[in-house]
């Protein structure tokens, strides 16, 4: 059955998937099309984005092939169905390697290499994986110093695998590498170290020697998600979900064929990474290009990114609002963007007047879209040939349900929401996840519909009249002043609106009287200034709720952001909480109070305090606000 209109469809029942001729597994997916198209451009990879014409190619053959050969290594390393393999990589085609070869052989769980060492330990132990894939020991990389020092208490650890920087620099600084890899391996004892590259070159390209048959219920891979407050929930996902998100992705996305090329700029720990700019463009024939190890954060990415797009003639790239405000600071006159037909916009929602600059300046169509981990990765999209309205998350992927519904004070399923009222954005269909790896962590998950299991994506948002979706904020950012609900979105776009103003951020700051108070952060523009009375100025004409209008506005050099470009609001609110206890100090006339605001795991944002004789005092001040303390002796 062809999908000519996702609209069309009234239930995600009326084409059963194993009717649709869908692959079993991320596997099988790959090898079919290496079988229609062995010879076909499949990934080509620099490691420089000064010598970006310097690349290294794998056709579709190829590229199975090394997966192939990943997948039996980790076999013969111990890795069978639902035992975890677990990496720690920047964006190198060996994690393309170790990611789809580890789903092969058992379940693939992405670390973020940008967090601590010791919360990866933490998420490496609840996972109990028994491989480690890693950067090899690389001047200017902190991986493997950061998982060596964990090793001691992560008994389950049976297996680290190094990727070696070696095929993609000259030979005199493979040289250097080789001596410091021996040093390092010299002085750990515990997990016995190998080489990727070395476990590959000894196995079989053609077969997986384990012989598996898969099944679409298989789990394929475990990704962090969350971690706003305590440590990220593990999300527990299957095969059969990633195919069919891949390909209900493709029939809304590429209905004019395949052989597309892809840039991949997102880091590969990130499911929009993996899926939007990986397995659904390999499932297409396309060509993927991955640029530098950091993706869009390499040197000279971002500076040479419309001369990449002009030399590989790229069709689509995947990124979130601070990419485009940073290419946007580097004109693309000149250059021919003729092959560039599309951009996705995903992960954080895309302020209205980046969106129109963006688009007038470059003349490229910005596809806004939604998802999460819970549900593969895209739940809704912009349809690239039908009607685009600037702020929409588009409508439904095919064979996906989704819709706005009010629950009651239990959480439990009331009503859908009419047309353009505001509810809980759930969803449900082939794509969704089976759960936390952690009980307790999905307790409220699934809301019961009519009998039927849905995902309570936590976000709010409406349906209007013609399908498409609109967020308006979500639960937990909820600004609530006085029991007034806040929607931190409509201050970001009014501030986002001034031409001084770069990125914006939104957050609740603790006040004794209404519980929380709407601040806000800034970041201008390169090469702009600005005022913070301007803006406060600007606010108030702008924000129509006079309850919205921040109390205070901030600039900062830079927002903090996560490793994949979203603005990291924690930092945030956790800068705003040592205000409120320092001003609390100060108005006690208090000396040597020692501060800091952590991120615990079970109870979340924790202020610890070192108050000596005058906690007492200082905790009836502050027993005022609704955040935790915590008091040191």
């Amino acid at each position: 059955m062809m999908v000519r209109s996702l609209n069309d469809i009234e239930s995600i029942e009326q084409v059963p998937l194993t009717e649709r001729g869908l692959a079993s597994s991320t596997y099988e997916a790959l090898t079919r099309t290496a079988e229609l198209s062995p010879n076909a451009p499949a990934l080509s990879f620099f490691a420089d984005a000064t010598c970006f014409r310097n690349t290294h190619h794998w056709s579709y053959a190829e590229l199975v092939e090394d997966i192939t050969r990943a997948a039996n290594a980790f076999h013969d390393l111990g890795i069978t169905p639902g035992e975890v393999l677990a990496f720690i990589l920047p964006n190198l085609p060996e994690t393309h390697f170790t990611i789809w070869g580890g789903e092969a052989a058992g379940v693939v769980m992405a670390i973020n290499p940008l967090q601590e060492a010791k919360q990866m330990a933490a998420l490496l132990s609840a996972a109990k994986a028994s491989v480690v894939v890693t950067l090899a020991p690389t001047p200017g990389s902190d991986l493997w110093p950061k998982l060596a020092s964990q090793l001691d208490q992560l008994l389950e650890i049976k297996h680290v695998v190094w990727v070696g920087m070696a095929p993609y620099i000259d030979v005199a600084q493979r040289e250097s590498l080789a001596s410091l890899a021996e040093k390092e391996r010299g002085l750990h004892r515990g997990a016995t170290i190998h080489d990727l590259r070395t476990l590959m070159d000894a196995q079989p390209g053609t077969h997986l020697k384990s012989g598996r048959q898969f099944c679409p219920e298989d789990r394929s891979s475990y990704f962090c998600t969350g971690g706003t407050t305590g440590r990220p929930k593990i999300a527990m996902r299957t095969h059969g979900a990633e195919v069919f998100n891949a390909w209900a992705m493709a029939r809304q996305m590429q209905p004019q064929g395949s052989g597309q090329v892809i840039f991949c700029g997102l880091p590969l720990f990130h499911v929009n990474a993996q899926l939007v700019t990986g397995l659904m463009p390999w499932t297409q024939g396309d060509h993927v290009i991955l640029g530098t190890p950091q993706g869009y954060r390499g040197e000279g990415v971002i500076p040479g990114f419309w001369e990449m797009v002009e030399h590989f003639g790229i069709n689509f790239f995947s990124g979130v609002p601070t990419v485009y405000s940073a290419l946007l600071q580097n004109e693309p006159e000149g250059r021919d963007l003729s092959s560039l037909r599309y951009a996705m916009c995903g992960a954080a929602p895309m302020p209205v007047e980046l969106f129109r600059e963006f688009e007038g300046r470059t003349g490229v169509k910005i596809l806004e879209g939604y998802g999460l981990t819970e549900g593969a990765c895209v739940s809704s999209v912009t349809p690239p040939h039908g009607k685009r309205y600037i702020g929409s998350i588009g409508i439904r992927i095919a064979y996906q349900d989704m819709r706005a519904v009010m629950l009651d004070d239990t959480g439990e399923y009331l009503r859908d929401a009419d047309n353009d009222e505001i509810g809980l954005i759930a969803i449900t269909g082939p794509n969704l996840f089976e759960g936390y790896v952690e009980d307790s962590h999905n307790r409220g998950l699934w809301i019961d519909i009519n009998g039927q299991r849905w995902l309570n994506t936590g976000d709010l948002g409406r349906q209007d009249e013609n399908g498409y979706f609109w967020l308006t904020g979500r639960k937990k950012e909820l600004i609530i002043r006085g029991g007034h609900n806040i929607d931190p979105k409509q201050i970001e776009e009014a501030l986002q609106a001034h031409p001084a103003v770069a990125l914006a951020a939104a957050i609740g700051s603790p006040d004794a009287y209404s519980g929380e108070v709407p601040v806000a952060y800034v970041q201008l523009r390169p090469g702009q200034l600005c005022e913070v009375e301007e803006l406060e100025q600007f606010a108030q004409h702008h924000i129509s709720e006079r309850a919205a209008v921040p109390k205070r506005i901030e600039i900062l050099e830079a927002l903090p952001l996560t490793a994949v470009g979203k603005i990291f609001k924690p930092a945030l609110q956790q800068r705003e909480i040592a205000k409120v206890v320092r001003q609390n100090v100060d108005r006690m006339c208090l000396k040597d109070i020692a501060v800091e605001v952590i991120q615990h795991e079970q109870r979340g944002l924790v202020a610890r305090i070192r108050a000596g004789r005058d906690q007492e005092s200082l905790a009836l001040l502050l027993g005022r606000y609704s955040f935790q303390v915590e008091w040191l002796r």
